[in-house]
């Protein structure tokens, strides 16, 4: 079979530009095809890269603008209730956590597709495809096709390309909890570069110090009902404040970041979302990356960082594999045990961020001896931070796995 020269990218959030300038560098043509009819620049909260996302990053020219637009973040700590106060272990010799708003990390990814020449196609829906013995044909709504050898599902946790792979394929798991994010005029007493996961009375929210002063936040508020972001962005700021206030109040420094938050800051992001293990990461000339298709729980810190790793591979297989099908599978194997690994440890924490006051308590006599274990943290935070993609190296139809 002849060798993959091009592909279509549906999606241009991260994993899909990402997986294009992956490809581009693996000498095959992509074109990305973004729904919205606008870039999605200076929009979104902030997005923790852990250190082998950033690494990642490096295989297509954007690290570095990574780097110099986000804060570090060398230091966690652990906050049960008003006072008990937990600093997790470090990994020695590992970079720190990176906090970037996700305008910037867009704006930096974007800048190389410009420079690259990377073909960008906005305003194009995806809505169906026609598979053809040589090629796949995408189909938009606004009645436009596309041909390319394969086509890329970089297309989020509503994942059309997903569908159309398998039907019968699951969809997000709501986490039962909205985001929302902003800056308080409150100097939370946190020490620069130290960031604190909060566990309060009634829900779990994480804290930082403010690039410009204040306390940057985010809040997971447990909601009953799943809102789209266009639906949560529809309430009024004002009265989202007013929820925050009531929820965090008594919480120490959660009560005060909620009280002295104005509207103008506060950002809605609405449901947040997991994905399940997926059955069908492709078929024929169809695959999935990013989120489409691993979407852990945002306690992860990975979630972007996988995506940005698996665009890589999965360029790098499509490089060294003439057969879609046996780079698909050789992507897959890949990248499957990882992404599963991490879900599964995200979704322990995910379970307990609203505990409520008896969990609460049992959590503050748990938590200190769980991170007082350095041996288990190296092995479980480890192999997800130090993992690095070694661009040079031939993939075979057998992966060796890291």
């Amino acid at each position: 079979m002849a060798r993959v020269k091009t592909a279509a990218v549906i999606g241009g959030g991260i994993a899909g530009p990402v997986a294009a300038l992956a490809l581009h560098r693996a000498g095959i043509q992509a074109t990305i095809y973004e729904a919205y009819s606008t870039s999605a620049e200076g929009i979104g909260g902030t997005i923790a890269l852990a250190p082998n996302g950033v690494a990642a990053l490096e295989h297509v020219g954007a690290a570095a603008a990574v780097v110099d637009r986000a804060l570090p973040s060398p230091r966690m700590v652990m906050a049960i209730g008003a006072r008990k106060r937990v600093p997790l272990p470090s990994l020695p010799d590992v970079p720190p956590l990176r906090l970037v708003s996700r305008g910037d990390l867009y704006q930096a990814i974007y800048d190389q597709v410009a420079e690259q020449q990377v073909q960008v196609e906005w305003g194009k829906r995806l809505v169906e495809v026609r598979e053809q013995r040589s090629s796949v044909v995408a189909i938009f709504a606004d009645g436009s096709e596309a041909v390319a050898d394969v086509l890329i599902g970089a297309d989020g946790v509503h994942s059309t390309v997903r569908r159309l792979i398998d039907p019968a394929a699951p969809g997000p798991r709501y986490t039962g909890m909205l985001g929302f994010e902003g800056v308080a005029g409150y100097e939370a007493p946190v020490e620069a570069g130290t960031m604190t996961f909060a566990f309060g009375k009634r829900a779990y929210y994480l804290y930082w110090p403010g690039v410009d002063g204040g306390t940057a936040w985010g809040a997971n508020l447990p909601h009953p009902q799943p809102m789209s972001l266009l639906d949560a962005r529809a309430v009024a700021t004002d009265q989202w404040l007013r929820t925050l206030r009531e929820v965090y109040s008594g919480d120490e420094p959660g009560g005060e970041l909620a009280e002295q938050t104005g509207p103008d800051s506060l950002q809605v992001a609405g449901a947040l979302y997991l994905m399940p293990p997926v059955p069908r990461w492709h078929r024929g000339r169809l695959v999935l990356v990013g989120d489409a298709v691993h979407a852990p729980s945002n306690s992860s810190g990975q979630g972007a960082s996988l995506a940005i790793e698996s665009a890589v591979q999965l360029a790098r297989c499509l490089r060294d594999l003439d057969d879609p099908a046996a780079a698909f599978a050789a992507y897959e194997r890949l990248r499957r045990g990882r992404v599963e690994r991490v879900a599964k440890r995200a979704a322990r924490t995910n379970r307990v961020k609203a505990p409520g006051p008896i969990a609460q308590a049992m959590m503050a006599v748990l938590m200190p001896l769980f991170v007082k274990s350095a041996t288990n943290f190296e092995k479980t935070l480890g192999p997800e931070q130090r993992y690095r993609i070694d661009w040079d190296a031939p993939v075979t139809r057998d992966p060796v796995l890291a």
